[in-house]
């Protein structure tokens, strides 16, 4: 048994005050363990948890919480901790001071754990905290559930509405991010209509009011959730230039496959490995790669014609008036109509469709870059954590990382 001065070293280190006092220190070398023994002070009136009201003692628990290793020597606290029979809430344990309810770790060892799994996989700290997985994935639960509910109301005005795979098949998860925090604000367990408008209705009135605008991809069910949950929708969902540049971009490579196709037929090899100069930017492209693409873009080829046009689109983003924004895209999609190209007929249609959700694009100055960025940390997260058994885990991964949550337990300050 060490002596007095250890005692005060310990109730330092772990910040134990009255009514708690440290009664004893052992060092086990063959164990490899330091055990700190903590009791409460004689006499001491025990409160109700829930309502903070003194009740009468019930009985005592011993618990045991790991802390941050001494030396190299794991660390254990252990205490007989009361439990009271309060009025309102039955027999319930009081709350100790270095622990949060419920956890067999100190809350000084719980943010060390929130910061290695900051930086690393669950597995990883796993081991290198010589825990098991569920303990440690209980520790990010628990940081997740309490982030989330020490979040204050908040009033994004700029939303962003993504979909992002769980698993490969089609099985997806919806993201709503705030565009200007760049945090995410919900994750949803499908991309179905009902489970956007959940969310919306999860919101106060005055937070539904405040959102000035929602960009999104075309996706149907996002559309009408939105446009059925939110006041003036059809003047704040914004289809952005990412996803128009996206579809133009594969109506273009299919041109250059059915032209390469009747061209190799005929022996001409006009558009052989020219694929990615169409897609590219040509600002980033080598001196070598610009001459050659000048020639092909400059030629009679349809896919020239229909790179022309894609470009052509990708202009109309300037426009501040929506009158006029309007008069650019109507003169666009006659010529896109008229081009006897039919990928490019087809994404015009599309177009022509959600021209109203682009001119809001356009006048709103809004994309859905902030949440394509989101998005892409997200696939790390997977990478990084090699999947996830279930969407819950993913959801609660997604929420710590990109949360913008208060995760450390209280009294830790970081």
């Amino acid at each position: 048994v060490c002596g007095m001065r250890d005692k005060d070293l310990y109730a330092q280190i772990l910040g134990i005050k009255s009514p708690w006092q440290v009664a004893a220190v052992e060092l086990s070398v063959s164990e490899g363990e330091v055990t700190v023994q903590v009791e409460q002070v004689e006499g001491v009136k025990s409160c109700c948890p829930s309502c903070g009201k003194e009740s009468p003692g019930y009985d005592l628990r011993r618990r045991r919480w790991r802390h941050l290793d001494t030396c190299q020597y794991r660390t254990i606290l252990v205490a007989d901790v009361p439990r009271v029979k309060c009025e309102e809430h039955g027999v319930v344990t009081v709350s100790v001071p270095w622990a949060e309810p419920g956890s067999g770790f100190t809350a000084m060892f719980e943010a060390l754990v929130i910061d290695w799994l900051k930086e690393a996989s669950t597995s990883a700290v796993s081991r290198l905290m010589g825990l098991s997985w569920n303990a440690i994935d209980g520790i990010m639960q628990r940081a997740v559930e309490r982030g989330l509910s020490r979040r204050e109301e908040v009033f994004p005005t700029q939303i962003g509405v993504d979909e992002t795979a769980f698993r490969k098949r089609h099985d997806y998860v919806t993201v709503v991010s705030d565009q200007e925090a760049g945090s995410v604000l919900h994750v949803g367990s499908d991309r179905k209509k009902e489970t956007l408008k959940a969310w919306y209705e999860s919101l106060t009135e005055e937070q539904r009011e405040a959102i000035e605008s929602v960009s999104m991809d075309m996706w149907p069910a996002f559309i009408n959730a939105t446009l059925e949950s939110l006041p003036g929708a059809e003047e704040k969902i914004a289809f952005d230039k990412f996803h128009v540049a996206k579809y133009l971009g594969e109506a273009v490579d299919k041109v250059r496959r059915q032209e390469h196709k009747a061209l190799m037929a005929e022996g001409y090899e006009d558009l052989k490995g020219s694929k990615h100069d169409w897609l590219y930017n040509p600002e980033n492209m080598t001196r070598k790669q610009k001459i050659r693409f000048q020639s092909l873009r400059d030629s009679t080829l349809k896919t020239a014609r229909a790179w022309a046009i894609k470009e052509l689109a990708m202009s109309l983003w300037h426009y501040v008036s929506k009158t006029w924004a309007r008069k650019g895209w109507e003169q666009w999609l006659s010529w896109a109509v008229r081009s006897r190209l039919d990928p490019i007929k087809e994404v015009a249609k599309t177009i022509k469709e959600h021209l109203w959700g682009i001119l809001n694009a356009v006048v709103l100055k809004v994309s859905n870059g902030p949440a394509e960025g989101i998005n892409s940390r997200i696939k790390m997260i997977k990478v990084r954590s090699r999947g996830f058994r279930n969407k819950e885990r993913f959801a609660n991964a997604i929420y710590f990382h990109l949360g913008g949550l208060d995760l450390y337990p209280e009294g830790v300050v970081r």
